[in-house]
Order: structure tokens, then C-alpha cells, then sequence
């Protein structure tokens, strides 16, 4: 009998109609013969409304306890689909992080997730039960519950498909992976099948489809994962190691954009590698993620350095910061960024893609601030009014 993880994001789970609706889709499954593990995040909108309730009671809710209030939210589902699947005749049994030994490790909000006990999960699939999973939690080292980030149930599905040797299913209110965000861009294509890189690339840059750890650890033990919609026949989108020989015709397979980023400067600063070098070591002490970086070149052995960060961890890198800012030296800050994105596993053998980006840029006044690459990516910077006009322009140009 072959083990299924599947994950269920919270709009699929948003109702106790839609519930009940997952359970008859988990409990044909379980008729074709298969063992499963089902993983689910909160109801619908509950985890924001849990964020909202915590602000009510201070602007700033000590971490810890904010992870254990948010992790109610997929305790709430995995009880209410054990519930209906049971309505069903089948059996199911509910389990928190706790209960399966998630052991996480790093901060709150953003754990990371070390091992889990599979013991008592083939224990009970050799029972007959389906097994209902809670995503997006952990316990570290001390006994807390930790949380694992934003789509962290994605991480939480395939680090167990990992322990089982199982495959992997994400289910979610689109019907696969898209070249370009539908919701952006009206033509984009929906994708057969999309590369372990190219998916990673996307989602660390703002594709909001998949957890990029998620990614990270399908690629790691070569687990495909199917991305698919809740409850429909419509064929989805497999995210595997894909064979790129084939693929230079098509340099760029997608773009990804993200509002979610602040541009620091630090402004006047000495050219001393020491410096600087202490300077990353602190912001990255905090796990603050540092993606784009530039440096001007020295004048008067002082320099300029750039970099993005979330916008949810300023605060703190601004307190990091306090310390290098004086007289001559200058903290500025840029909100007004979009982190605009293409990815291709294509453009490994592809030469001129960066031109006729940039060609693109300058024929449709687009202003870039900064911009990184790698042998599949392109990142640029750019004004957030520019964000539509660069998607359908880009779109267009690579047939998006």
C-alpha cells in the first residue's frame, strides 16, 4: 500500500462544507487502497485574526506566546476533519506536533524543523487510520510550540513524506503552478511541470504557491511533490527534478514578484571589509534574511552598501544598525520597492537575456534601484508603481 501526505491549505479548509468536502476526497483514497497522512492548516483566514487578536492586547506580542496562540488554529482543523471523516465510516485519529515529536530548532515565528518521530504515525496508518497532521508547528529543544513561518504546512507535508518515503500533495485554491501570478497577469500559462530550482527560486522570491523550505527538502531526498486544486479533477502542476536538456528554447519559465521587501543604505560608511563583515554577522545573529546587496565603489575609502530585507524584521535591523550610524554615516530606508523576479533553469545556456530585460526597462522608462543574478535568476528592484506595467511587458517579451 503506498503512503499519500497530502496538505490541505486554508481556504480548502475554510468551512465546515469544504471540511466535509476534503473528507470524502481523503476517504476515496483511502478506498483505492493508500495509507494516509493528511496535513492541514488553519480555517480560512484564522491565523490573521489570531495576529489581530494578539495586537489588540500590545503592538508588540512576545514571540513565544504569539506561537503558541497561532498553533491553535491547526489544532482546530485537524479535530474538526478527524471529526468528518469518522461522519464517514473511516477511522482517524488527530495529532498536534506535540504528539508526533516535531522537533524544531531557531526562533519563533520562523523555526526550522530538525526531526520528527514517525513511530507513532505507522503505527497508526498500520491501524487503518487516516492520519491527520497539524502543519506550521514544532517543539523545540525547551518544550515550546514553535511556528515555522508563513506556508510553513508545505514544509510540515513534505518533511514527513520524507520520514515515510511517501509522496507528496498540495492542495490549494489554484489548480497548479503558473508562469506568472493569475491574478496579475491574465494570460499566464499554467504549468505541466516545473523544475526543484526554478520552483525554489520562485518561491523564495515571492511566489506564494509554496514554502520554499518546502522546496528545499523535496529537492534534498528527490521528492516529487503534485500542486493541485482541493476537490477537482483538473490536473495540477508536478514540482520534480525535470530533465533540461530540452529547454534552451525557453529561457524563462517564470516571474515572481514581492511588495514584502525595504531597501537599507547604509550611506558614507569605511571601505573596511571588517566592517562590513560585522555588520551581516549581527543581522544574520537575528536570522534576518538578507537577499539583494550592492556596494558602490570607494571615494575616499568610504562606501555605500546596499541591501533588502523583509519588511517585517526592519525594526530589528534598524536597532542592529543604531550603532554604525554617527555624523558621517547614514541609515536610509526605501519602502517604495518591488522585487521583481525571472527564473529559468534556460538561462543557464542562454546568452542575452539581461539585455533584452534591461532593453525592455529602458524602452518603458522602468527605473531599477538594484539588481542580482544567478545562473538561473535575474533580480531587479524596482518602484512598486512599475510593478503591472513590468509584469505585462515582461510576460509578454519570454511568452508567459
Amino acid at each position: 500500500m503506498a503512503i499519500i501526505v497530502q496538505k490541505y491549505g486554508g481556504s480548502s479548509v475554510g468551512t465546515p462544507e469544504k471540511i466535509k468536502n476534503v473528507a470524502k476526497s481523503v476517504v476515496n483514497k483511502v478506498k483505492s487502497g493508500n495509507k494516509l497522512v493528511v496535513v492541514v492548516s488553519a480555517m480560512g483566514d484564522t491565523t490573521d485574526n489570531l495576529i489581530a487578536l494578539a495586537k489588540k492586547i500590545t503592538d508588540n506580542p512576545d514571540k513565544r506566546e504569539l506561537d503558541a496562540l497561532l498553533s491553535t488554529g491547526e489544532m482546530k482543523s485537524c479535530a474538526l476533519l478527524a471529526m468528518a471523516i469518522k461522519a464517514l465510516g473511516y477511522d482517524a485519529v488527530s495529532y498536534t506536533a506535540y504528539q508526533i515529536r516535531i522537533k524544531t530548532s531557531g526562533q519563533y515565528g520562523k523555526s526550522l524543523i530538525d526531526d520528527i518521530d514517525e513511530d507513532k504515525i505507522k503505527k497508526a496508518l498500520d491501524k487503518g487510520k487516516v492520519v491527520i497532521a497539524a502543519g506550521f508547528q514544532g517543539i523545540n529543544h525547551e518544550g515550546d510550540v514553535t511556528t515555522l513561518g508563513r506556508g510553513g504546512s508545505d514544509t510540515t507535508a513534505v518533511a514527513i513524506a520524507v520520514k515515510l518515503n511517501g509522496t507528496c500533495e498540495i492542495y490549494t485554491d489554484v489548480d497548479g503552478i503558473y508562469s506568472v501570478d493569475p491574478r496579475e497577469y491574465k494570460d499566464a500559462k499554467k504549468l505541466d511541470e516545473i523544475d526543484y530550482e526554478e520552483m525554489l527560486e520562485l518561491s523564495s522570491l515571492g511566489a506564494q504557491v509554496m514554502h520554499s523550505r518546502s522546496i528545499e527538502l523535496a529537492q534534498k531526498y528527490n521528492i516529487p511533490v503534485y500542486v493541485g486544486l482541493s476537490n477537482s479533477d483538473i490536473r495540477g502542476t508536478i514540482i520534480r527534478e525535470v530533465d533540461d536538456m530540452n529547454l534552451e528554447s525557453k529561457p524563462v519559465t517564470g516571474l515572481a514578484t514581492s511588495d514584502e521587501d525595504v531597501a537599507i543604505t547604509v550611506r558614507n560608511i569605511d571601505n573596511d571589509i571588517n566592517i562590513i563583515s560585522n555588520l551581516f554577522e549581527k543581522v544574520a545573529d537575528k536570522k534576518i534574511n538578507v537577499d539583494m546587496i550592492s556596494q558602490t565603489a570607494p571615494i575616499d575609502n568610504k562606501v555605500n552598501v546596499s541591501f533588502t530585507i523583509p519588511k517585517d524584521d526592519l525594526k530589528e535591523c534598524l536597532d542592529i544598525l543604531k550603532s554604525y550610524s554617527n555624523n558621517e554615516v547614514k541609515i536610509d530606508i526605501d519602502e517604495d520597492i518591488t522585487k521583481f523576479s525571472i527564473v529559468g533553469i534556460g538561462m543557464k545556456t542562454t546568452s542575452g537575456v539581461v539585455a533584452k530585460m534591461f532593453k525592455l526597462f529602458r524602452e518603458n522608462d522602468i527605473a531599477v534601484k538594484m539588481i542580482t543574478t544567478s545562473e538561473i535568476r535575474i533580480t531587479c528592484a524596482i518602484n512598486q508603481k512599475d510593478k503591472i506595467k513590468t509584469i505585462n511587458v515582461i510576460a509578454r517579451e519570454f511568452n508567459l
